[in-house]
């Protein structure tokens, strides 16, 4: 066995009282006692629910019909292994069963830091390891007159087919069809997973390993965020909803005459007869221009600059606030993601880009208006945290820029680089932000330049990472994820106005991935100390929002919790940015409900 680290999270197990007392048979307890696996070894999980389960090594597998929660546990009790999954759908298996893990290698996690991009299936997990053709990946369909019999299939009972694929049927779930099956699979996730730590070695980044292991952990956490869901208080959630669009509709025509009443409001202001719909943002721009009002779009931003000039347009934004609860935060959302008094979305480590977790069920995007209605549960806190001005630091740290880390020891970072560029506080924030955004021109851009000679470091790390995006040139973040940035080719197929726009946008979106994506990685980090550190104070993390951890945990336990997130978070980045010459804070908060946080 390969060992995989001991690092990572603090997980719950169970025992099995056997009738008339004592403890159940260790079923693969002792197998793997035999194979000498150790304390941070590698050891691949499969679950078919209502099949069997089974764990391997790169040699051996072993399998058991029934369900797999109860060996899990006493095998975590006694060797805690790093369990291999292909993806936290293992985990969430688990999760739901009562068990959760303290440390994993998931396959798809890892293979979006060595690939990048967010498609990590079991037969592209398969062809990248195998260095295989991805134009070759063999799809499943049943053959008819029309096509040709597929002689390289193989055996229907062996994953790999004889031309080195992963079978289609097998990547897409009928590994789950029987106990054999189940048992292979997990041997091909061990042996992938060795695989994957090779590639890993080989990347020019020394915490390669540490971020694969730190992602897997997200990866376990996301699994217990969605079966764990955000506490909501019901009765405030429906509350909220009825100030902002009325009370629950009894039939469509009610539905719709409460739609018309919302418009009413906006259109009352405008010339009687008047009659535009507020929800083509074309005909909102000709709505504005009656009243003579021109403006180049209608984004939110735009029309709060303009908010004075006529009633229309206060109306108007008071309006999409109401609309937006009614159409994606209204009734049908409550009824459908909020249960047992908790809301439930599908979580995931990375969004595909910079490797930012995400959430469906709008747990990323829930109006400030609606977070009155997350409540801790009776006898229960919150622990709020937020990182505080988590970029730019994260731009001292993998830059080496001495004089930024300097600046980041200040509780405000923007005073000292205000006093660097002398100039104002805001425009030194937007300054720096501009950098990192790729703007150099509007409020700040004569500060930008003064960028350069009070922070040489950082600003041409940002500008290299530029000149490689607009060059087509892969990037990888400082801990070692891939961000793809496309090809030339493509650029060649437009017209040269266009070309040059596309080749403008991937510079700004090269030189922010750097940045961003780091930041991505110290919050995962922090998040996953957080879920190893606060088992003993029965803490669970319940929303990851971008640079934002919302803790709940019990009443008694919450001043230590709300210190034990401070302290992760400094063991967190002592580890990610071992030479401490950079300083990360966060504001954190004890509370009832989330709208009591401030900022």
């Amino acid at each position: 066995m390969v060992a995989a680290g001991a690092a990572g999270a603090a997980g719950a197990t169970k025992t099995i009282p056997r009738e008339g007392g004592g403890v159940a048979e260790p079923g693969l307890l002792d197998e793997l006692r035999a194979l000498g696996i150790e304390r941070g070894d590698l050891v691949a999980l499969a679950v078919a629910p209502g099949v069997g389960y089974a764990c391997a090594t790169e040699t051996a597998s072993a399998a058991r019909a029934g369900e797999a929660a109860d060996d899990v546990a006493r095998i975590e009790a006694e060797l805690r292994p790093r369990w291999v999954m292909w993806s936290n759908g293992t985990a969430r298996v688990l999760v739901e069963a009562g068990v959760r893990v303290a440390t994993a290698w998931d396959l798809a996690a890892v293979h979006r830091i060595l690939r990048g991009g967010w498609n990590a299936e079991p037969d592209r997990i398969w062809v990248d390891a195998h260095r295989l053709a991805p134009d070759g990946i063999p799809t499943d369909r049943p053959p008819d007159l029309f096509s040709e019999l597929d002689t390289d299939a193989g055996d229907p009972e062996e994953p790999v087919r004889r031309d080195g694929y992963l079978r289609a049927d097998w990547a897409r779930g009928e590994w789950a069809v029987s106990l054999a099956r189940v048992a292979r699979w997990a041997q091909l996730a061990a042996r992938l997973a060795e695989h994957q730590q090779r590639d890993l070695a080989t990347i020019d980044r020394p915490a390669a390993a540490s971020l694969a292991r730190s992602e897997s952990a997200a990866e376990l956490l996301c699994a217990e965020l969605s079966v764990d869901g955000l506490p909501v208080d019901l009765a405030v959630a429906q509350e909220l909803i009825a100030g902002a669009v009325g009370p629950r509709p009894r039939s469509e025509a009610d539905a719709q005459r409460t739609r018309d009443a919302r418009d009413a409001a906006v259109l009352r202001h405008l010339p009687a007869g008047a009659a535009f719909d507020l929800r083509s943002p074309g005909q909102v721009k000709s709505m504005l221009g009656a009243v003579g009002i021109e403006v180049p779009d209608t984004r939110a931003a735009r029309l709060e600059s303009v908010r004075a000039a006529h009633p229309v347009v206060d109306a108007l934004l008071t309006w999409r606030k109401g609309e937006r609860i009614a159409t994606t935060y209204g009734y049908a959302w409550l009824d459908e993601n909020v249960h047992d008094g908790r809301l439930r979305g599908a979580w995931t480590g990375c969004d595909g880009a910079a490797g930012r977790m995400t959430a469906s069920a709008g747990l990323h995007n829930l109006p400030a208006d609606m977070r009155a209605a997350v409540v801790a549960e009776a006898g229960h806190v919150f622990v709020r945290a937020d990182l505080g001005q988590i970029e730019p630091r994260v731009l001292a740290a993998v830059s080496g820029d001495a004089a930024l880390a300097r600046a980041t020891q200040a509780d405000d970072l923007y005073a000292p680089v205000a006093a660097a560029l002398d100039v104002d506080r805001a425009t030194a924030k937007v300054a720096v932000l501009g950098a990192m955004y790729g703007q150099t021109t509007g409020h700040g851009a004569r500060a930008l330049r003064r960028l350069d000679d009070a922070y040489p470091v950082a600003m041409a790390y940002l500008q290299e990472a530029d000149r490689a995006a607009q060059a087509a040139q892969a990037l990888r973040t400082y801990g070692g994820r891939l961000i793809p940035m496309g090809s030339l080719a493509a650029d060649a197929e437009l017209d040269p106005h266009d070309a040059r726009a596309r080749v403008s946008a991937r510079g700004r979106y090269g030189r922010n991935a750097m940045v961003q994506g780091a930041a991505a990685e110290l919050f995962k980090a922090w998040a996953a100390t957080v879920r190893a550190r606060g088992a003993e104070l029965d803490a669970r993390i319940v929303l990851c929002l971008h640079d934002e951890l919302l803790v709940h945990v019990p009443a008694t336990n919450g001043a230590d919790a709300a210190q034990l997130v401070t302290d992760c978070l400094q063991e967190a980045a002592s580890r990610w940015a071992p030479d401490g010459s950079v300083r990360f804070i966060a504001e954190v908060s004890v509370i009832a409900r989330w709208s009591d946080a401030k900022g």
